[in-house]
């Protein structure tokens, strides 16, 4: 038998889009094609000049570069802009806050995260069904690393 999560009843949860996730902190907003697909479409933009206008690439602990979204010199991601300015078509590491692996992993966790985050706690209950499919959904859209960035490249010019 196997120990439930501590979130076995659910977890409160709703966006009061207060920004706090999204400003004065360094972070890292990883993309996955499906994000770049959404966010360049919603901005009539090529991938090219998406990724070159909006993106870096971070190095990660094995060596790996992965496609983030830039920060402003003040910390804040570069689409918050008085609110988030792709809100609607925004990254599923955005839309799928607080239901990260990380925070998830104890309620421990859960509670620190909720220090910083208003809408923690409150409002919808999300049931573990809904939160595993959320977590399930994350871990099913790869993010872009420089070598998949390449190939895509590679297929969009025709090499």
């Amino acid at each position: 038998m196997t120990n439930a999560p501590f979130y076995a009843s659910g977890l409160k949860f709703s966006c009061k889009r207060c920004s706090s996730c999204c400003r004065y902190d360094s972070g890292y907003v990883f993309l996955s094609e499906k994000d770049l697909k959404k966010l360049t479409d919603s901005l009539d933009m090529d991938k090219n000049r998406f990724v070159g206008k909006y993106c870096r690439w971070v190095t990660g602990t094995r060596g790996t570069e992965s496609l983030s979204l830039k920060e402003k010199s003040n910390m804040d991601c570069v689409f918050w802009d008085s609110g988030c300015s792709v809100y609607n078509v925004r990254p599923l590491q955005c839309s799928s806050f607080p239901f990260w692996p990380s925070i998830l992993s104890s309620s421990g966790s859960w509670k620190i995260a909720a220090t910083a985050c208003p809408g923690m706690n409150t409002g919808e209950l999300h049931s573990q069904e809904a939160i595993e499919r959320c977590v399930k959904a994350c871990g099913s859209q790869p993010i872009i690393t420089k070598d998949s960035w390449k190939c895509m490249s590679g297929l969009e010019q025709g090499v």
